[in-house]
């Protein structure tokens, strides 16, 4: 490693606002690559963000627990965040309360697909239970698996790269599958993105129509508190 090099690792390493403000930076960058590529739904800011942090700490011989933290003091803002999808839930309440018992039946099974077809995936591959209890929130958004993969005695880590994941794909999916499959509904797309994209799949669902957005926070909202009730209690009835 260079002397510059070396230089701008210590002084990353010198105070815990350098991690901060290489987070924010990656996410500045990130949207500004994703403006200029014409925001596609298979590529969410946050994607590249991760992989700029990634390729810093990598590049600079960072450890992990060193860059944590400092950055652990963003995490602070992800449950304010989370509140804050309320003002545009409240502003379609009027359109969600005339759907009611269309989402009420559709959100208990979609929120335990969530779950069982990755646990049963990790299950079918010989994972660990460490690795299983890291799983079984991964489509929840995050202030709530946190503390649904601590009681579980799961990996926060594991847990966090299971969510980016996720986001991912359920974005990319509902992409490529919805005009394929016919479906331009907001409200169905915005709902889908919710439940199984949790916070990155409620910010393409933002980005497509309020109204989208609103049923997004909808789904991801009551996935979590669905997931946050039942997850536990089933996990003990089968004793994993």
């Amino acid at each position: 490693m260079s002397d510059a090099l070396v230089a701008v690792r210590e002084a990353l390493l010198a105070t815990p606002l350098s991690a901060i403000a290489l987070t924010l930076a990656a996410y500045l960058a990130a949207l500004w690559a994703v403006e200029r590529l014409g925001r596609p739904g298979w590529c969410p800011a946050v994607l590249l963000a991760a992989l700029l942090v990634a390729a810093t700490l990598w590049g600079l011989s960072i450890d992990v627990a060193d860059y944590r933290r400092g950055a652990d003091w963003l995490m602070l803002l992800l449950g304010p965040a989370t509140v804050a999808l309320g003002v545009p839930l409240y502003q379609q309440l009027p359109h969600i309360r005339t759907l009611w018992k269309p989402l009420a039946l559709s959100l208990p099974p979609a929120a335990a697909l969530a779950s069982c077809y990755s646990l049963a995936l990790a299950w079918a591959l010989g994972a660990s239970p460490e690795v299983l209890a890291s799983l079984a929130p991964k489509s929840v958004t995050a202030p709530i698996a946190l503390g649904i993969v601590e009681e579980l005695g799961g990996s926060v880590p594991l847990l966090m790269g299971g969510l980016l994941l996720t986001g991912v794909m359920a974005t990319l999916a509902v992409s490529l599958l919805a005009p394929a499959l016919g479906i331009r509904d907001h409200r169905i797309l915005g709902f889908a993105l919710g439940v199984n994209g949790h916070a990155i799949g409620t910010v393409r669902a933002f980005e497509m129509s309020p109204a989208a957005g609103a049923f997004a926070s909808l789904g991801m909202s009551l996935t979590g508190i669905l997931t946050a009730l039942c997850l536990p209690l089933a996990w003990r009835l089968l004793g994993l």
